[in-house]
């Protein structure tokens, strides 16, 4: 990076106070920022640190209002966030090393298609499948039969994408990722044993998808499990058999969604949430972290607790449960008298 503030706030159609010539050279945090760098203000718990920042400048909302002066240069602009988001993009693309070619270990099926600018690293095997033009794969990989991997997708070291499964262009797979391993699928025998019901399906991934590092998403038992149109998957996330999630929605880190589930679009569920199998949650949903989900939810609602309800209920029930202690001593008391 090597632009100055009065083109950086060009680009994004901010506002300059302080010096418009300073050149900058990298992106830093607020509280560990360096002169020469850009940071930004976005959550209010960090408004402290603007106050004694070592970056060049900030960028602020256009409503921010200093209680103190501070010594670098301020970019006004609508959304702080998203404009620091862009930088990043493009100083990722400033950076980004696009490798081509096949190491000579990797082990391809001479069946195999192969689109034209791939990468394939060391010791990744391909069987019978289709990987269209500009996919990056690392190292250690195993891609199965039948599998197709559209254009411009990057798999990291050690993914396992298996048979049958397909993937759209521009996804990212993060490392140690499952795609399309067997369903927890058991039938219980008069015995007591269980018996392993055939997982004859596939895993559909559309396109723009990011699956976090040791995901798992499982193969459908008939049919499709299949994550629509920008979906975005954080670290160890488990999607069982046949799970349909919807366009846009995020799911944060150790959750686990059972089987047959179907999740709208543009939900945004938090980690350790747990949500059973067989039910249908709409759209532009907000499920709290550790929530448990046993019932269908109507599209929009906002959600917490175990099993879950309406996030202000969850409150006031909380904080009434804080209470019980005393409430008891009190009853004992009058118990008493």
């Amino acid at each position: 990076m090597n632009l100055t503030l009065k083109e950086i706030a060009t680009k994004f159609k901010g506002s300059i106070e302080g010096n418009a010539e300073v050149t900058i050279n990298q992106l830093g945090k607020i509280e560990t920022a360096k002169s020469g760098s850009i940071t930004f203000l976005g959550n209010e718990k960090y408004t402290k640190f603007i106050y004694t920042t070592k970056a060049s400048a900030v960028i602020v909302r256009k409503e921010f209002i200093p209680e103190t002066p501070i010594e670098c240069t301020l970019i006004r602009v609508e959304d702080p966030y998203a404009v620091f988001t862009n930088l990043l993009l493009d100083e990722e693309k400033n950076t980004e090393n696009i490798k081509t070619g096949i190491h000579t270990s990797a082990v391809i099926s001479p069946l195999a298609k192969l689109g034209e600018g791939i990468f394939v690293g060391a010791n990744t095997v391909i069987g019978e499948s289709t990987i269209e033009s500009g996919v990056q794969i690392g190292s250690n990989c195993v891609i199965g039969d039948q599998v197709y991997i559209a254009k411009n997708t990057k798999v990291y070291p050690r993914v396992s994408i298996l048979d049958e499964s397909e993937v759209g262009s521009s996804c990212i797979i993060q490392s140690g990722v499952v795609i399309g391993s067997d369903g927890f699928g058991f039938a219980p025998q008069s015995s007591g044993a269980y018996l392993k019901i055939p997982q004859l399906g596939k895993v559909v991934l559309k396109n723009n998808i990011e699956i976090g590092a040791n995901s798992t998403i499982d193969r459908a038992t008939l049919g499709e499990t299949i994550l629509h149109e920008g979906v975005k998957l954080d670290n160890m996330v488990q999607i069982a058999h046949n799970v349909e999630i919807g366009e846009h929605t995020v799911i944060a880190a150790q959750s686990g969604v059972a089987g047959s589930t179907k999740i709208g679009a543009r939900c945004i569920i938090g980690g350790q949430v747990g949500i059973a199998g067989h039910l249908t949650l709409g759209n532009d949903l907000q499920i709290q972290g550790k929530s448990g989900v046993t019932k269908n939810i109507s599209n929009g609602k906002v959600v917490q607790g175990n099993p879950t309800m309406n996030f202000k209920s969850y409150y006031k029930s909380y904080s009434l449960f804080k209470q019980f202690p005393s409430i008891e001593a009190r009853l004992r008391k009058l118990e008493k008298k």
